[in-house]
């Protein structure tokens, strides 16, 4: 990902900018939207930022979200953000296991999340919240929590 920047004497030059954690701006992209209270946000699909958006719909935090290209011809996820109440659904919404420090669980070590809340975590048995991985006994990492 590349973006224009101007030096001190008006010339453009392309600086490279990575990206380390690619969930965690997902993440960061929605809690912000939420905050402005926007209507949708778009960031790069991926296959694992499209199953934490299901999970995130099935669990009522999102409404919706769909896959697009975008003007550049890379595909794209929009997320439609839920509110209720003029109020964002998502109270809290944040990453646990990171690129420098991935936090795995067994199914005897998940722990309920604050109030009404789940875990998402990668299981070999694909991408699932807390409760659904304490049914099927499989524990995995743990990617967020939400609340």
């Amino acid at each position: 990902m590349s973006q224009a920047a101007e030096n001190p004497l008006g010339n453009l030059w392309r600086t490279n900018v990575s990206m380390h954690d690619p969930i965690a701006d997902m993440l960061t992209r929605i809690r912000n939207g939420q905050q402005a209270r926007h209507a949708e946000v778009s960031f790069a699909a991926s296959k694992i930022k499209a199953q934490i958006c299901r999970v995130l719909t099935e669990e009522g935090y999102i409404a919706d979200f769909y896959s697009a290209t975008s003007s550049s011809g890379h595909p794209e996820l929009t997320v439609k953000l839920k509110y209720f109440q003029d109020e964002p659904v998502i109270r809290l919404l944040k990453r646990i296991s990171r690129p420098g420090l991935r936090i795995y669980r067994g199914v005897n070590q998940l722990k309920p999340v604050n109030g009404f809340g789940v875990a998402i975590l990668s299981t070999s048995s694909g991408v699932m919240t807390n409760h659904q991985a304490k049914e099927k006994c499989v524990g995995g990492e743990v990617i967020c929590e939400v609340a």
